[in-house]
């Protein structure tokens, strides 16, 4: 594993954030007067990207403090998802033994088959569209939207009351911020820029189609992507999965590198499991589901 969180300024990662707002506010101020079309397809990417930086914030980044690294994502321009919350569930998510575990992994699509065969029939054929490459962008994000507030949910009547209202209450007051901006100074409708962030969103179910897959073995459950360019800039190089989860406090610009360094190492550990491109991903499975719903090695106790 590599050492804890870096105790100097990024100032790559820094410059990227004030880039990200930059870009945010040309879009939905000056290029909305030309077209809103046009200022909400890039709206829907800054959305996606002001995700990646986010996640670079969990892991300690860009600055030495927490809360002034968080302070710099705080808002809510995504709309969606809880930035604490988000925290909190990806950080459960790190715990590797557990990945895929359709109960202690928060980010799993996988389903316990004894869960499976008791829903609804008219759900499990969405269950099965959402598990193709394009029904994840078209319908993922609700289902993932629907799924999180759910579990939400559930914890706060079970008990943890305090974190899950902290978060969503400051996600609420970020979001706010976020939306008098867009009433106040962006031609582009509130009802679009909540389309865009929806968008947003699906963009990053691209990253996370393929992130982790069912294996006996916790460490190849873990993709690695080969990519070096638009999407690995767009997901700041989290499609070096494997490397990320091994040396979670390295910063993304360093991923390539460090997989390039060890390749052999790498794709030994995760018994393969690489993808060279994104278009490699869309060609087998746009249209294809990627594996079943059920988990197919799961086993009670």
């Amino acid at each position: 594993m590599s050492r804890g969180p870096y105790k100097e300024v990024e100032w790559r990662t820094l410059s990227l954030v004030f880039l990200c707002y930059a870009v945010w506010m040309a879009a939905s101020v000056w290029v909305a007067e030309h077209s809103v079309l046009v200022a909400a397809i890039i709206l829907s990417f800054a959305i996606a990207f002001h995700s990646s930086l986010q996640h670079e914030v969990i892991h300690g980044h860009p600055l030495p403090s927490r809360f002034w690294s968080e302070f710099l994502v705080f808002p809510a321009v995504g709309l969606l998802i809880p930035y604490q919350r988000f925290r909190a569930t990806h950080l459960k998510h790190h715990i590797d033994p557990n990945l895929t575990d359709p109960y202690e992994d928060p980010e799993t699509n996988y389903l316990d088959p004894e869960v499976w065969e008791r829903l609804p029939g008219f759900v499990k054929p969405l269950l099965r569209f959402n598990n193709s490459l394009f029904g994840r962008l078209l319908i993922g994000p609700a289902i993932s939207q629907v799924a999180f507030m759910r579990d939400d949910w559930r914890l706060f009547w079970s008990g943890e009351r305090r974190d899950i209202a902290i978060g969503w209450l400051l996600h609420v007051f970020g979001a706010i911020l976020v939306l008098l901006w867009v009433w106040a100074l962006s031609p582009v409708p509130v009802w679009l820029y909540v389309v865009a962030a929806y968008l947003g969103l699906s963009l990053l179910k691209v990253r996370t189609f393929l992130e982790h897959r069912a294996h006996k073995l916790p460490r190849g459950r873990t993709v690695i992507v080969n990519d070096r360019g638009f999407w690995a800039l767009l997901f700041l190089n989290n499609n070096f999965h494997l490397v990320h989860h091994m040396h979670p406090f390295e910063p993304w610009y360093r991923l390539p590198a460090l997989f390039d360094r060890n390749r052999e190492r790498f794709l030994a550990r995760n018994e393969g499991y690489l993808f060279q491109t994104y278009t490699q991903i869309f060609t087998k499975y746009l249209f294809k589901p990627k594996d079943p719903v059920p988990h197919p090695l799961w086993r009670k106790g």
